[in-house]
């Protein structure tokens, strides 16, 4: 059974499949809204600012 912690408050969540589990990576509508709600905020945010190299890299993060 899969199962993964909510990155916002650390509940452990079991499920039968990946399908039962809407909301993953967190366990709740309110745990991701709070998550949203953090970056809107400013409270997260990216640290470094993009490079051309960093829009160049392709998925696997090699340079075309």
């Amino acid at each position: 059974m899969p199962s993964y912690d909510c990155p916002t408050c650390r509940k452990s969540v079991t499920v039968a499949t990946k399908e039962e589990a809407p909301f993953r990576p967190f366990c709740s509508s309110r745990c991701k809204m709070v998550d949203l709600g953090r970056w809107l905020d400013g409270t997260y945010a990216v640290s470094d600012p993009i490079t051309a190299a960093d829009l160049d890299a392709d998925s696997d993060g090699k340079e075309n």
